[in-house]
């Protein structure tokens, strides 16, 4: 199955490309990928933008984000997109759904519906020893 990221990476790189985006972890990459003449701001993350496509580079992003939601959905379910995110947090192991229901804030998903696919879900890691 895939993650949310599989459906953003090549749109995401495209829109980096347009707006001169780069990530930058420290001053060498930074100077190496900067271009003379330009301002640039710190987006966080070490994601460095131009300041002239900021916002271009926000609108973009937060679309991006929506079309892989909602692809991820049409895709793989609502069942299997909880049931993933908390074997991928393995919640299993912490006894903790927090950090499922935080990563999936942005899906049409409501952490009552989470709560409910726990059990059953703990249930089949108990059964096949996913411990």
């Amino acid at each position: 199955m895939k993650y949310l990221n599989d459906y953003q990476d090549a749109a995401q790189t495209a829109l980096f490309n347009k707006t001169g985006s780069f990530f930058a972890f420290g001053d060498k990459q930074f100077d190496e990928a900067k271009k003379d003449g330009v301002k640039y701001v710190n987006m966080g993350a070490g994601l460095i933008c131009p300041d002239n496509t900021v916002k271009e580079l926000i609108n973009g992003l937060d679309s991006i984000n929506k079309d892989a939601v909602k692809q991820d959905v049409e895709e793989n379910g609502i069942k299997n997109i909880i049931w993933r995110e908390l074997a991928n947090h393995e919640c299993q192991i912490t006894m903790d759904i927090a950090d499922a229901v935080s990563k999936l804030e942005n899906y049409p998903i409501t952490k009552k519906e989470i709560t409910a696919q726990w059990k059953p879900y703990f249930q089949h890691c108990v059964d096949n020893d996913y411990f």
